[in-house]
């Protein structure tokens, strides 16, 4: 398949992929279509490593870009890897030309234990 342009992009996250990808497969389904192998391995990657449900994760998309540093992608990247500690969430930020302060790291915490819930 050739791409000549691209019309939009949005950032999803993985839970939003998995919910997609399950829906174009039932539709495929009940038109009885042929599932190709790279869709499957996708679903299949999506449905193993998502981690909470697609609203869930744009919730806390969206909750996160609140907070002053935080960039779209990073949000997206917290809401897929779901992190449990200051450590867990620093690795996320070693890139980026800041450092969060304690306050900062405990408020994103804070913000995925009530996604998780």
């Amino acid at each position: 398949m050739i791409v000549k342009d691209v019309l939009s992009e949005e950032l999803l996250t993985l839970a939003e992929v998995k919910e997609m990808l399950t829906e174009i497969m039932e539709e495929r389904k009940e038109r009885d279509l042929e599932v190709g192998y790279e869709f499957r391995k996708a679903l299949n990657h999506a449905e193993l490593f998502a981690k909470t449900g697609g609203e869930k994760a744009r919730e806390l998309v969206n909750k996160l870009l609140e907070l002053e540093k935080m960039s779209p992608v990073i949000a997206v990247r917290i809401a897929d890897l779901l992190p449990q500690s200051r450590d867990e969430l620093r690795s996320i930020y070693t890139k980026e030309k800041y450092t969060l302060s304690n306050e900062e790291l405990d408020q994103i915490l804070e913000y995925v234990a009530e996604a998780m819930a």
